[in-house]
C-alpha cells in the first residue's frame, strides 16, 4: 500500500478569463518511508496538488489517498495521517507556543503528549520560546512553529510545502536534520522546494511538474545519470557572445555552459578568446539537479511548441 497515491488527478478553476486547468491527469505513488521531491516552476500545480492531498481543495476528477484512505470520502481519517507544513505563515495570536501545540494536538484527539511536545521544541530550537506568545516570534521562529504544529500528532506522512523559503541557514540545517531523523524512523516525506540542492541531497525519488502535467518521474540518481552533459563553469566580467549567451546560465559574474565532451569545451573557450574575453576560475563539473531540471523544462517547452 503506498503512503500517498495520486490517480489521474485533474483540477480546473473557473476564472474571469474562462476555465484554467491547473492539473492534468497527474498520476504517481509515493512508497511508505520514502523521501520524495515534487519540483516545478511557479504555476506548475505543486501547491494545488498538495491542497487536494490535504483536503483544502477538491479535484475535478481522479482520486487521492493517504495510506489507503480516500481524502474525499474519508477526509477526517486521511487528515489524521498527514502533517502539512504550508508555505504561508499562519498562526493563532492568542496563545503561547506550548499552548498552541497542545490545542493543535487536541484537534486530532491527542492528549497528554507533553513529552513529545518537549522533544519537538528541543529539536526545532524552540525550547526557550515555549512560553512566548506567537506574536512575539520572528519569521524564522514562526516557520519552526509551523513544522512543530504539523508534527505534533505524530503523522506517518509529512508534507513540506516550501518549508525553507526565506529562512536562514541555521534553520535549514536544524529542520533537515530533524526531518531526516523522522524519515529514518519510517515517516514518509513529500517535499516541494525551489532549492534544488536540497532536493538533490534529500530526496530518493523526484517528480517534476510543468503546466499541471508530470514531465519527469524517476530516482534522483537516475535523473542525474540521464543528464545530457557536463558543465563548463567560469567567471567573466563582460557580456558573452550571442551564440554562447543563448546556451548559458548566468548568475552575476558566474557563467555555466553545457559541454558534452572535451571538443565542445574547447569550442566554448575558443569562442571566448575570439571575442577578446578572458575567463577566470575555469572548471568542469558534473551536471546537478538544477541542470537536469532546466533540461527537462526546456525539452518540454520545445515539444509543446512543435
Amino acid at each position: 500500500m503506498p503512503a500517498i497515491s495520486f490517480q489521474s488527478v485533474s483540477k480546473t478553476f473557473q476564472t474571469a478569463r474562462g476555465p484554467f486547468q491547473a492539473l492534468d491527469g497527474v498520476s504517481f505513488d509515493i512508497a511508505q518511508g520514502e523521501f520524495f521531491g515534487l519540483l516545478g516552476p511557479n504555476g506548475a500545480g505543486k501547491t494545488t496538488l498538495i491542497s487536494i492531498l490535504a483536503g483544502l481543495a477538491k479535484a475535478t476528477s481522479g482520486t487521492v489517498s493517504v495510506l489507503g484512505t480516500n481524502v474525499n470520502t474519508q477526509a477526517a481519517e486521511a487528515r489524521k495521517k498527514l502533517g502539512v507544513v504550508p508555505q504561508e505563515l499562519v498562526f493563532d495570536p492568542f496563545f503561547n507556543v506550548r499552548e498552541a501545540l497542545r490545542f493543535q494536538s487536541g484537534y486530532f484527539g491527542v492528549t497528554n503528549n507533553d513529552a513529545w511536545i518537549d522533544e519537538l521544541l528541543e529539536s526545532l530550537g524552540l525550547s526557550d520560546k515555549a512560553n512566548h506568545n506567537m506574536r512575539q516570534l520572528s519569521g524564522g521562529m514562526k516557520r519552526r512553529m509551523l513544522v512543530a504544529q504539523a508534527l505534533v500528532h505524530k503523522p506517518p506522512v509529512i508534507v513540506l510545502d516550501e518549508p525553507t523559503a526565506g529562512v536562514d541557514v541555521e534553520l535549514r540545517q536544524t529542520l533537515w536534520q530533524f526531518i531526516a531523523k523522522l524519515n529514518k524512523l519510517g515517516h514518509t516525506v513529500l517535499l516541494t522546494t525551489h532549492y534544488l540542492e536540497e532536493a538533490e541531497a534529500l530526496c530518493q525519488r523526484i517528480a517534476m511538474l510543468k503546466n499541471g502535467k508530470v514531465v519527469a518521474l524517476d530516482r534522483t540518481d537516475e535523473l542525474l545519470k540521464a543528464a545530457s552533459s557536463n558543465v563548463l563553469r567560469f567567471k567573466l566580467d563582460a557580456s558573452l557572445p550571442p551564440a554562447l549567451a543563448a546556451k548559458a546560465r548566468v548568475t552575476g559574474r558566474i557563467v555555466q555552459l553545457p559541454a558534452h565532451d572535451a571538443l565542445e569545451i574547447e569550442r566554448h573557450l575558443a569562442a571566448l578568446r575570439e571575442a577578446g574575453l578572458h575567463a577566470e576560475d575555469v572548471e568542469i563539473r558534473k551536471a546537478d539537479l538544477e541542470d537536469v531540471f532546466l533540461d527537462v523544462m526546456h525539452a518540454n517547452t520545445v515539444q509543446e511548441a512543435v
